[in-house]
């Protein structure tokens, strides 16, 4: 995005993503975190998940990609999240990421760019809610 695109309430170009258990798997392998509501069906639902539940991580990762779509290396080189988590994505799920511009501040040296960014999957419920911040 260029920087003369910028502007209060410009929307970040949106990705979508289907989570499977192929993708979860891959990212317990990656991140060798092997808990079990994660990796294990009968174990997840003895749990009350209604199923195996994405790393959160690997949801957040997604954002961080339609991030670094928008802003490339400023986003690779110091953008923040300060996000929360309302629900567990799901093998099935379709997760749309969506970003749009709530602030610039800008002065002589830097542009601040603040973001409201959102995770949902196909039912509209939110995955992750939150704000990123990178400077271009």
């Amino acid at each position: 995005m260029q920087l003369s695109e910028l502007r209060k309430g410009k929307v970040l170009p949106e990705i979508e993503r289907v989570i499977t258990q192929e993708n979860i798997s891959l990212y317990a392998e990656a991140s060798k975190d092997f808990n079990p509501i994660h990796v294990d069906e009968d174990f997840a639902r003895k749990a009350s998940l209604k199923g195996t539940v994405a790393h959160g991580m690997l949801v957040l990762a997604y954002v961080s990609q339609m991030m670094a779509a928008a802003f490339g290396q400023s986003w690779l080189v110091g953008g923040q999240l300060d996000v929360r988590f309302k629900n567990p994505a799901r093998p099935g799920d379709t997760l749309t990421i969506s970003g749009k511009i709530h602030d610039i501040d800008k002065n002589e040296v830097r542009t601040l760019i603040n973001c409201d960014v959102r995770c949902r999957n196909q039912r509209d419920e939110s995955i992750i809610i939150g704000t990123a911040k990178v400077m271009v």
